[in-house]
């Protein structure tokens, strides 16, 4: 077996070595090779070329290598597992993200087709969102209102409380019950109107999206919004 260990920085002579061996003698270079001709070099785990001969040794064999033939022309090269496990991690990320992208595409093309098959004109996707909108105008109508008679309630709870710590006499403990149960039922309805807001905002989002959307794809011009009525004809 033909095989030169060496320092990187005497790679380069080490494997000059071999080629002029090889081609004094190419008879013997190939017997040593077991008529194979080449020369393959290794490399340590960072990269470096640390030898040269006919077999990588075994502590080498999952590291990086490339084998040469006799005019030093590299003539294939194989890359060490850690470099093959890593690009075998970037083949499977790439493969997600085209699955990623194909399902987002389908899924795409399938509100496409339902958006213009739902909708004759932009202007039904207005008339869909102010139905919707009035829908979410009339739940908070009625929280407000809720919460009107919440927040009277809440004060006048408070009130019999704050009287009764001023009196220096014990709180009873029904009095402060109703009173956090005031505060919480209060609450709930201060944030279940701030909800309809928040949905109010994401209906007007998504159906401006759609219309965007739908005009894109039919090449329509939007709907002209219709003029008021003249002041006379609305006093009529």
């Amino acid at each position: 077996m033909l095989k030169i260990n060496c320092r990187p920085a005497t790679v380069a002579a080490a494997l000059a070595t071999l080629l002029a061996f090889a081609a004094a003698s190419p008879a013997t270079a190939q017997q040593a090779k077991g008529g194979s001709g080449k020369i393959v070099c290794w490399k340590d785990k960072s990269g470096k070329v640390v030898g040269c001969g006919d077999t990588v040794p075994p502590e080498f064999q999952q590291n990086a290598s490339k084998e040469l033939d006799r005019r030093g022309v590299t003539r294939s090269t194989n890359i060490s597992a850690a470099e093959e496990a890593k690009r075998r991690e970037q083949d499977q990320e790439l493969a997600k993200k085209k699955a990623e992208e194909d399902r987002r595409l389908a899924e795409q093309k399938r509100q496409d087709s339902a958006l213009i098959n739902t909708y004759a004109s932009d202007k039904e996707i207005d008339q869909r969102r102010d139905r919707e909108l009035q829908q979410v105008d009339a739940r908070i109508s009625q929280l407000q209102a809720s919460l009107k008679n919440a927040t009277a309630r809440h004060n006048e709870v408070k009130g019999r409380h704050d009287a009764a710590t001023k009196s220096g006499k014990p709180v009873p403990d029904n009095l402060k019950s109703e009173l956090t149960e005031s505060a919480a039922n209060k609450q709930k309805l201060e944030a279940d109107i701030a909800g309809g807001e928040q949905d109010k905002a994401a209906i007007n989002t998504r159906f401006n999206e759609q219309k965007k959307r739908y005009l894109e794809l039919t090449g329509k011009q939007p709907t002209a919004a219709a003029a008021p009525a003249p002041a006379s004809a609305a006093k009529k």
